[in-house]
Parts: C-alpha cells; sequence; structure tokens
C-alpha cells in the first residue's frame, strides 16, 4: 500500500463521517431525502475504507499520520490491530443505529441537527479510537463528551434537560481529571506514541508514587465514561434519551469511549511490567469487579426497561476491565472480544425496547406481558440478546465469559471466578423473567386499545431490519468464533501482536 494511503487513510475514516454532518446541519426538516442520502453515504464510504484498513493491517501495516499540536505532543492518527477493534464495531453498528433512528424520528421535529451530532459524535468516537497517543485521545475524548450532550437533551423535556445537564457534570468533570492525569505524565515522560508494552518503564523507580497518582487519575477520568462505581451515576439517568441515542450511549460510543481508553492505558502507556512493580492491577480489578456485582443488583430493582439495561451496561462493560487488569493473555482475550459483544448484544436490546416503546407505548417491564405473540421478531431477538448476556452457548456472550473464566484460572483469581459466576446468576434473574413475560404470560390490558386489537405483528421496517442484523450477529459471533474473520481470532491477533506477558 502506498505512503499516501499509509498516512492519510486514518483521517479520511473521520472525514467519512464528519463531513456529511456538518452538510446535514445546514439542511432544512423538509429536506428528508438528501438528509438520508447523506448519512447513508457517510456510512457506506466509512465502512468501504475501514474495510481497506482491516485488510491492510491484517497483512501486518500500521497506519500513521501526525501533526503538530502541542510542545512534545503531535496529534498523532494511528490505525493498528487494537484500533481496528473498536473502529470496526463503531462503523458497523453506526449503519445499524443510522437505519434504526431514520425509521424511529421520521416524525419528528430537529431531525437535521440530531442527525448532525448523531454524525459528530460517531467521528469523535472513531478518532478516539484512532488515536495513537494520549493527546490525542484526550482531544477526541472530550469532542465526544459535546457531540453527544445535544442527543441525550434532544426532547428537550425538563427530564431530559435535567439529565443532560447532570451528564456534562459528569463527564466533563470525568475529563477534567483524565487532563490531570495525562498533564502529569506527560511532565514524568514526554507523551509518544502509543506503545505495545508502555512507556513508563523507564521512570517507575524514580517516579513510583507520581505514577501511581497519574495513573489513579486518568482511571477517574476514563470512569466516568466507562461508568465504573461510583461515577456511574449519569447513565441510568440520561435513559430519557430516544433509543437510538440510548443504543449509541451504550455500544458504539461512550461506556466504550471509558472502556477502550482504560484498554489502553494499561497495555499502551503502562505496560504489563509497570503495572506490577506499580501494584495498580488488583486496585483495578477489584473495583471493576464490584462494579460488576453492584450494576446487576441494582438492575433487579428496575422496572423500566431502559433503566435496567443502562444498570446491565454499567455491570458488563465493566467485565472488559477486569478481562484487562487480571493481566493474562487468556483474559485480555476475553475482556477485548466482550469490548465487541457486549456492543452487538446492548444495541439489539436497546432496538427491541424502542420497538415496544413506539409500537406498543410500553416502557415498563410489567407492561410486557404476551408482547412475544404480538411482536414475535423483537421479542426473539430481545431474548438471543437477553441469552447472550448472561452468557448461554452458543452466543457471543458465552464465548467473551468462557475465555474470561479461563483466564481468571490462568492467572489463580478464583476471585474473579466467583465474580463470573454470581454475576450470570443476577443476569439470569433479571432477563429471564422478561423473557417469560414476553412469551408465556398473557396479552397485558395496558396496551392502547388499537394495539390490543390490531392483527398487524411487528413494526416499521426501518426499526425491524437493524435488530433483526444484530441479533443474527449475536449468533454468528458465537457459533463461528474460531473462524479466521471472528471477532475473537481478531483479539487473539491482537494479544499476540501487540501485548506482552511474562
Amino acid at each position: 500500500m502506498s505512503p499516501f494511503w499509509l498516512s492519510y487513510l486514518p483521517l479520511a475514516i473521520i472525514l467519512s463521517s464528519l463531513l456529511p454532518g456538518l452538510i446535514i446541519f445546514t439542511l432544512k426538516e423538509q429536506q428528508v431525502k438528501l438528509r438520508i442520502a447523506l448519512n447513508l453515504l457517510g456510512v457506506t464510504v466509512k465502512l468501504v475504507l475501514v474495510l481497506i484498513m482491516w485488510q491492510a493491517v491484517k497483512a501486518g501495516a500500521v497506519f500513521y499520520f501526525s501533526v503538530p499540536f502541542l510542545p512534545g505532543a503531535e496529534l498523532v492518527l494511528q490505525g493498528d490491530a487494537l484500533s481496528l477493534l473498536f473502529v470496526v464495531l463503531s462503523s458497523v453498528l453506526w449503519l445499524a443505529t443510522t437505519i434504526y433512528a431514520i425509521g424511529y424520528l421520521e416524525n419528528s421535529p430537529l431531525r437535521s441537527r440530531f442527525f448532525g451530532y448523531f454524525s459528530l459524535c460517531v467521528s469523535a468516537t472513531v478518532g478516539l479510537a484512532l488515536s495513537g497517543n494520549l493527546v490525542s485521545f484526550l482531544l477526541f475524548y472530550e469532542l465526544l463528551t459535546l457531540a453527544t450532550f445535544p442527543l441525550v437533551v434532544h426532547r428537550g423535556t425538563p427530564e431530559a434537560l435535567a439529565a443532560g445537564r447532570r451528564y456534562l457534570a459528569y463527564t466533563l468533570s470525568g475529563g477534567l481529571l483524565l487532563l490531570t492525569g495525562v498533564a502529569l505524565l506527560h511532565s514524568l515522560v514526554q507523551s509518544p506514541q502509543f506503545i505495545p508494552g508502555g512507556y513508563v518503564s523507564a521512570v517507575v523507580s524514580e517516579h513510583a508514587g507520581l505514577l501511581q497518582l497519574a495513573f489513579g487519575l486518568m482511571i477517574a477520568g476514563l470512569g466516568v465514561k466507562a461508568a465504573l462505581l461510583p461515577l456511574h451515576g449519569w447513565l441510568p439517568q440520561a435513559m430519557v434519551a430516544p433509543a437510538p441515542v440510548s443504543a449509541l450511549l451504550h455500544a458504539v460510543a461512550v461506556v466504550k469511549a471509558g472502556a477502550f481508553g482504560i484498554i489502553r492505558l494499561v497495555y499502551d502507556v503502562f505496560g504489563v511490567d509497570s503495572m506490577q512493580q506499580l501494584q495498580l492491577a488488583e486496585p483495578l480489578m477489584l473495583l471493576a469487579a464490584t462494579t460488576i456485582l453492584y450494576g446487576s443488583w441494582r438492575a433487579l430493582a428496575q422496572q423500566d426497561i431502559k433503566k435496567r439495561l443502562a444498570y446491565s451496561t454499567i455491570s458488563q462493560v465493566s467485565y472488559i476491565t477486569v478481562g484487562v487488569a487480571m493481566l493474562g493473555p487468556l483474559a485480555a482475550v476475553g475482556g477485548l472480544v466482550h469490548l465487541v459483544h457486549q456492543g452487538v448484544m446492548k444495541i439489539t436490546l436497546f432496538f427491541c425496547a424502542g420497538n415496544y416503546a413506539e409500537t406498543l407505548g410500553v416502557h415498563k417491564i410489567n407492561e410486557l406481558n404476551g408482547a412475544g405473540r404480538r411482536m414475535p421478531l423483537t421479542s426473539v431477538a430481545f431474548t438471543v440478546a437477553a441469552l447472550g448476556m448472561i452468557g448461554i452457548p452458543p452466543t457471543a456472550g458465552f464465548i467473551s465469559k468462557w475465555y474470561l473464566g479461563l483466564g481468571a484460572v490462568a492467572t489463580d483469581n478464583s476471585l474473579m471466578l466467583l465474580v463470573f459466576v454470581f454475576s450470570g446468576l443476577l443476569n439470569a434473574a433479571y432477563f429471564l423473567p422478561i423473557v417469560y413475560r414476553l412469551w408465556f404470560l398473557p396479552q397485558g390490558g395496558n396496551w392502547p386499545k388499537e394495539q390490543r386489537l390490531s392483527a398487524t405483528l411487528e413494526t416499521h421496517w426501518m426499526l425491524l431490519l437493524p435488530m433483526l442484523f444484530t441479533a443474527v450477529l449475536i449468533i454468528l459471533m458465537g457459533v463461528f468464533a474460531s473462524t479466521g474473520v471472528s471477532p475473537l481470532s481478531w483479539t487473539q491477533l491482537i494479544v499476540e501482536r501487540e501485548f506482552s506477558y511474562d
């Protein structure tokens, strides 16, 4: 591949959603076809460019783009195997979410504003994934906050505005903590390109205390978006946003940005050896394990569908952090592949929740009785995703949890193994009753009369197609996990190439 493409393809991938988004801002509300065309054009171009990069990185290429930014720290975009894991996830789920959002917001006002910020959000997410150093990561991390805030408050209701203020308070505070940590680390060791194995080892003996402080500040900053306890409070409140935004927050952008940042920090800034010398891994692992159990426990008490899913996210995303913090190759594979698997499963669940809300006016779990007969495809998709979250084979969720369990055994970490087992039981406790209601209880009498009497099954095809696509992916990623094109095989490639273990 020519040096031109190796330099500019990462930038082109970001611009493929940024430029259409900026144009969409200028469109009038009635320019529906042009807005849809720009959305789909951006999605298509991005997927093609990502596919080109994926093929090249698989063959061993590394993409690198840099421009002067701050003294001692350039703005760097870097396309490597770890970047591609998050970029591919974001791009594929952006396609599904774009189609879903077009159908979901068909008769809503302010669609140009929504899709403009929607495109900016994906651009910031992909930029964050392609960032080649901490300074670049920080820039896109803050841009992501600014791009998602208008989406959270899109409906403009008092509830939405309150949730938006809470979201902004949490994420800006987290950004400030991350900035402080990055600045402190930069004062100790200049911020070079992310390096497999990290780059702080040279100053560990001299600045151990300051490195621990910098790590703690950066984990706190990243932990806001990753919804680590006790920094999770914004996430359940943000569920007042439209279903496509909830899907974006949980599966594509914000929460995953925090988790991805922790992965980069542990492996490509500090590295396994420095994490062990500074005794940073165990506190991070225990914090994430506590979050797993807390999120699952709180999910049990939620009657609002989206809030139960929100607490489930708080729990499930922390599996990624636990996998990383165990500092073993099998655990790393489990945590990294869960970044993808959880995203696909959770976006399916939010699509389903949006379908129930739009078609049946249902927002509470006790209103779902018999919905499986009224909306069978939506309910099948929900069931598949729920079973995946529990970890039932042959779903994608089983693959993640199997490797996390193997990682716990390989690192002699029986406590984490118990956490995985107990959390799986809690997952079953808050998902299986919903599945039971969908299929085995008579239809609820609290649906609108026209929906109770309607012989029409399901909902708008644009709400149905993305959900079925992601539900099928859940099965395919589990059944074909051992093939060369699966997320599991790609995470194994990442561990083999980029992470070093003693």
